[in-house]
């Protein structure tokens, strides 16, 4: 089977979606398929191609034997809503239009958001005449409304009906979450139609490792020193004021940082407020290398997973959790709904209330003061992900689905041939 995969983001990026795309393809590419991504050259989140690219028209690239087209777009930062929707609506175009380049294809998936890759993979298996997956990733338009990144009714209610389009024009629909399902189902798609695949841990690259590592001596901190750490994207949806505030809270007790590494929309934001609140005990750093993230996951003693107090957000789940139970560190959840009820049933975590600083520098001050209870939770969280949740797991019964379709179309073309005849 060969399939076709158009996602904005792949490695060298290091973002959720670029992550989660590769470590399933490289699995599909074990199993004896043929794997191509078809995606941007790299930018996220500065709007800056990395070194050693260039913004060309397309080029070919291989990674573990997955085969990568990246075509070129309109470049921008991850900020600003009309700049970031012209490099969405580019990709989408730039898809579409090179495409062709890609032989032999069986199957379209496209992952969302962004909602114009999505719209992609609708017209890239028009063209290719094969079947096409829509895998959900994050709710759009409700996304970008929650972050109040848009508020005129006309421009909402189109995109929801370009939204409730594409679910209805699906072959099949990839959920990450049963809330997500849910909302899809609402709009009047059939249960059958829908699967639930969620994020998960890649096993083979995390797995716990000594504290005292290369990052830790880097950084300057001693054995004695508790850090609590948030890895991901500065953006508008993770409040992540929210961890100054608790560390302004927290600046006369001896002993404990906190870590932000990443970039995008708020980054320089919160360097400011950083600067202006006096804070010593909060280390920023930009944007690591993928192959860094285990090496910061260890050297942490606390993981911080956080998002603003919204509706939408009680339907997510953020692939950091699972990192940090793979790694065998304690969460410090500020998400509400569906994640919380999985760290809860994991036991791995501290729940808090999403933008509460206090609750948050409560949190963190109980784990820096009682090491026993940072073990147990780390433990159980290890547990848990090996059980529920490991990558290799989840990209094979994300294959069988995507079997199931091919499948499932060649028989309609069969049984349409049959009645011609």
């Amino acid at each position: 089977m060969h399939i076709l995969f158009l996602s904005h983001y792949f490695p060298p990026e290091v973002n959720a979606p670029a992550s989660r795309t590769y470590e399933n393809a490289k699995r599909w590419v074990r199993a004896g398929h043929k794997v191509t991504v078809l995606t941007c050259h790299p930018s996220h989140p500065g709007g800056v191609v990395y070194p050693g690219f260039t913004n060309s028209v397309h080029a070919w690239d291989e990674i573990d034997g997955i085969r990568v087209l990246r075509v070129g777009t309109y470049l921008s930062a991850n900020k600003g809503f009309m700049k970031r929707i012209s490099n969405y609506v580019s990709f989408m175009l730039s898809a579409v239009a090179q495409c062709w380049r890609v032989r032999d294809v069986d199957l379209v998936v496209s992952t969302s958001p962004q909602f114009f890759c999505g719209m992609g993979g609708y017209f890239v298996s028009r063209l290719k005449r094969c079947p096409w997956v829509l895998e959900i990733r994050d709710l759009w338009p409700e996304s970008i409304i929650a972050v109040g990144a848009i508020r005129n009714r006309r421009v909402i209610r189109a995109l929801e009906g370009v939204e409730s389009f594409l679910y209805r024009k699906a072959d099949h629909i990839i959920s990450l979450t049963k809330a997500f399902k849910r909302h899809i189902t609402a709009r009047g798609v059939g249960e059958e139609k829908v699967s639930i695949v969620t994020n998960g841990a890649d096993l083979e690259r995390y797995a716990p490792g000594g504290r005292m590592n290369a990052v830790r001596r880097e950084l300057g901190l001693g054995e004695d020193v508790f850090l609590a750490s948030y890895i991901g994207t500065h953006g508008m949806a993770h409040g992540l004021g929210t961890v100054l505030r608790a560390a302004k809270r927290l600046e006369n007790v001896p002993n404990i940082r906190f870590l932000l590494v990443g970039d995008g929309a708020e980054r320089e934001k919160l360097l400011r407020e950083k600067d202006e609140m006096g804070l010593t005990n909060v280390i920023m750093l930009g944007q690591q290398p993928k192959e860094r993230m285990p090496d910061f996951l260890a050297a942490t003693d606390a993981c911080l997973v956080l998002l603003i107090k919204s509706e939408l957000f009680k339907t997510v789940l953020p692939s950091k959790i699972f990192e940090a139970m793979a790694m065998g560190r304690p969460i410090v959840l500020g998400v509400e709904g569906e994640s919380r009820e999985l760290v809860e049933e994991g036991g791995c975590g501290l729940c808090i209330e999403p933008e509460n600083d206090a609750e948050l520098a409560e949190a963190v001050l109980k784990l820096a003061r009682d090491p026993g209870l940072r073990r147990e939770l780390g433990e159980r969280g290890q547990d848990y992900v090996a059980r529920n949740f490991d990558r290799e797991t989840l990209a094979v019964r994300y294959l069988g689905i995507l079997e199931g379709v091919v499948e499932k179309g060649a028989k309609l073309l069969r049984e349409l041939a049959r009645r011609s005849l």
